[in-house]
C-alpha cells in the first residue's frame, strides 16, 4: 500500500471527525440560542439561497406566507437566521469532507475492504442526516426528531472513528496490555454504555429545557431551573459515577501502558473532557442557564463517548490483531 496515500487518508479522516464535532457544537449553539427556526424553510432560507440581512428584503406579507405553511414563529431575526444558515453551510462542508474521505479510502480495497465500506457508509449516512435535518425544520423543531438527528450524528462519528482506527490497527498491535487488569476492557465497555445512557438522559433534559425556554419566550433563564423534571437530578447525580469510573480507567492505563502511547494520551483527554462537561453542567445548574454553557456541555458529552470508543477500538486491535 502507498504509505503517503494512507497517511493522507488518515489525516483527512481526522479532519472530517473534527468537522463533525464542530457541526455538533454549532447545532448546540443553534438550539441554545433558539435559532432553530431562523430559516423557516429548507433547503432555501426565506425562499433564498443566500439569506436576507434585513426584513426589508422580504415580501411584505411573509408572515402570512409562512404561517399558511404551518410555521408558528416567522418573525425575521438576522442573527438567528444567519446562525441557522451557518449551521447548514457547515453541514454541507461535512458532506464534502466525508465524500473525500470515502474516495480516498479506495486504497484499502485490496488490503482491508471494510475500511472502504465503512467510509462509504458514513457518506450515505451524512446524506440521510441532511434529509433528516430538512424534516426537523418541516416539523417546527419536533423534539423527537431533534433527538434522532443527534443520534444519527453520533453514529456518523462512530463510523468515522472505527474507519480511521481500523486503517491503522497495525499501530496499536504492539501495545503491551498484559499487565492491565483482566476486567479493564469489560469496564471500559460498561463505561461506554453509561455514557450513552447519560447522553440519553441529557437529551430528555434538553427536550424539557426546549419546552421551558419556549414557555418563557427564551428569557428569564435564571428561573428555568424551577421547572426542571426529576430526570435532571438523576442526570446530575449520575455524572459523579461516570467521573470516578473513568478516573479508575485512566489510572490503570497510566500504571500499565507506556506513557507516550496514544491510548494513554486519549485517557487523559477523556478525563479532561469529563471534568469540562461537569463544570459546564454545574454552570447550567447554578448560574442561571448561561447560553454558552449548553453547547459546550453537549459537545463534551459527544467527545467523551467518541474518545471512549476510540480507546476501546485501540485496545481491541492490541489484543485481536486480526479482528
Amino acid at each position: 500500500m502507498n504509505e503517503v496515500a494512507a497517511l493522507h487518508f488518515r489525516r483527512l479522516g481526522m479532519l472530517t471527525i473534527c468537522a463533525v464535532y464542530f457541526v455538533i457544537l454549532v447545532g448546540g449553539i443553534v438550539r441554545a440560542s433558539g435559532a432553530g427556526m431562523g430559516c423557516p424553510d429548507w433547503p432555501t432560507c426565506f425562499g433564498q439561497w443566500i439569506p436576507p440581512t434585513s426584513e426589508a428584503q422580504l415580501p411584505a406579507n411573509y408572515h402570512e406566507i409562512y404561517s399558511q405553511r404551518g410555521y408558528e414563529n416567522t418573525e425575521f431575526n438576522p442573527i438567528k437566521t444567519w446562525t441557522e444558515y451557518t449551521n447548514r453551510l457547515v453541514g454541507v462542508t461535512i458532506g464534502f469532507l466525508v465524500f473525500l474521505t470515502a474516495w480516498s479510502s479506495r486504497i484499502y480495497l485490496k488490503t482491508d475492504k471494510p475500511v472502504f465500506y465503512l467510509a462509504v457508509t458514513a457518506f450515505f449516512m451524512v446524506g440521510f442526516q441532511g434529509w433528516l435535518g430538512s424534516t426537523v425544520v418541516a416539523s417546527n423543531l419536533n423534539p423527537l426528531k431533534i433527538t434522532i438527528h443527534m443520534v444519527v450524528a453520533l453514529i456518523i462519528v462512530a463510523l468515522l472513528i472505527y474507519t480511521i482506527t481500523r486503517s491503522q490497527r497495525d499501530t496499536f498491535a504492539p501495545i503491551d496490555v498484559a499487565s492491565l487488569p483482566a476486567k479493564f476492557k469489560i469496564i471500559l465497555l460498561v463505561v461506554m454504555v453509561m455514557s450513552a445512557l447519560q447522553i440519553a438522559m441529557g437529551t430528555q433534559v434538553r427536550e424539557a429545557v426546549d419546552f421551558i425556554s419556549h414557555e418563557h419566550a427564551y428569557i428569564d433563564r435564571q428561573f428555568w431551573r424551577e421547572d426542571f423534571p426529576i430526570i435532571f437530578y438523576v442526570h446530575r447525580s449520575f455524572s459523579s459515577l461516570i467521573l470516578f469510573t473513568n478516573a479508575w480507567l485512566v489510572w490503570r492505563l497510566w500504571q500499565n501502558v507506556a506513557k507516550n502511547h496514544p491510548i494513554v494520551r486519549a485517557g487523559f483527554l477523556l478525563f479532561s473532557l469529563i471534568v469540562t462537561a461537569i463544570l459546564a453542567g454545574v454552570s447550567l445548574d447554578r448560574l442561571g442557564m448561561p447560553p454558552v454553557a449548553q453547547p459546550i456541555h453537549l459537545l463534551m458529552a459527544n467527545l467523551i463517548l467518541g474518545t471512549q470508543f476510540f480507546m476501546w477500538m485501540a485496545l481491541r486491535y492490541s489484543t485481536q490483531k486480526n479482528g
